[in-house]
């Protein structure tokens, strides 16, 4: 008997020790590694939180959305700057969640908070509709990931049409994962795709092949490729726990569901340099 209550002991501890220390492992590995975003002033500016409307990993029947720290890390480092932010979708309505993306180990302190704020939650219930808005009310247009957004955020010709007239206009256009395939339908200046000739990163083929999400329709890798962008990234010895950003110009984008920090850092920095427009 006495082995018994030894092991069940054990087995608790170990239980406890596994639920204290995950997390902790988890960002020392990469995963939402721990990143001081300087303070900065930008009250009276505004930004636009895209995420995706889509809520089935089809043809698997699995339940997907955005992935929860995508949006919700900029979300808080833009209000932290004192800056409004509005909740958008391609369709408007309800945003879902990837599931697991909000759940221990992986919710972050934003994810956390976000869960908490009664204002963001209901913006979350009841984003408002791209065609309804107008991109030179924002200073910001920023697009979040999450394997929803393989399904709708480049096949959204209203998103299509927003991004390109953001960009005629000079707006900052961040994104990270597959937020990056907002900018794939979108037109630069000049007629062509908007990201052709632009260095750009996204999600890694070897991240989406790493989850065994493949079954999704676009991937930002090969999109972006396709289209003439300058395919940017980092790699680790598993490309979950990589993190990168990239800038050129009015494009600052993130390679996945770690680089939301330094992305909307970025982005930031670029505004403090820059005219309202």
């Amino acid at each position: 008997m006495n082995w018994i209550v030894v092991t069940l002991l054990v087995l608790a501890l170990l239980a406890l020790l596994t639920y204290l220390y995950l997390p902790a492992f988890l960002r020392l590995l990469g995963i939402h590694r721990h990143y001081t975003v300087p303070e900065f002033d930008m009250k009276g500016r505004r930004a636009l939180m895209i995420c995706t409307n889509h809520d089935r990993l089809d043809p698997l029947k699995r339940d997907t959305g955005a992935f929860g720290s995508e949006f919700t890390v900029p979300y808080y480092v833009f209000v932290n700057a004192g800056m409004e932010v509005d909740m958008a979708s391609p369709k408007g309505g309800k945003i879902p969640i990837q599931p697991w993306s909000w759940s221990w180990p992986l919710a972050c302190h934003e994810d956390k908070r976000f869960m908490k704020d009664k204002k963001a939650m209901h913006d979350l219930k009841n984003s408002k509709a791209i065609p309804d808005l107008d991109p030179n009310d924002y200073d910001v247009i920023f697009m979040a990931g999450g394997w929803g957004a393989a399904y709708d955020l480049m096949q959204s010709e209203a998103m299509n049409d927003f991004i390109t007239r953001a960009n005629a206009a000079g707006k900052i256009l961040g994104s990270v994962c597959h937020g990056a395939l907002g900018l794939c339908g979108a037109k630069g200046i000049d007629g062509e795709p908007l990201v052709k000739g632009r260095r750009v990163t996204g999600v890694t083929n070897n991240q989406i092949n790493t989850f065994g999400i493949a079954v999704t329709p676009k991937h930002p890798e090969e999109e972006l490729k396709k289209l003439g962008a300058i395919y940017e990234c980092q790699h680790a010895f598993r490309d979950p726990f990589a993190t990168h950003t990239t800038i050129d110009g009015n494009l600052i984008t993130g390679q996945n569901q770690n680089s939301g920090y330094e992305t909307a850092h970025r982005i930031l920095e670029k505004m403090a340099t820059q005219r309202n427009v």
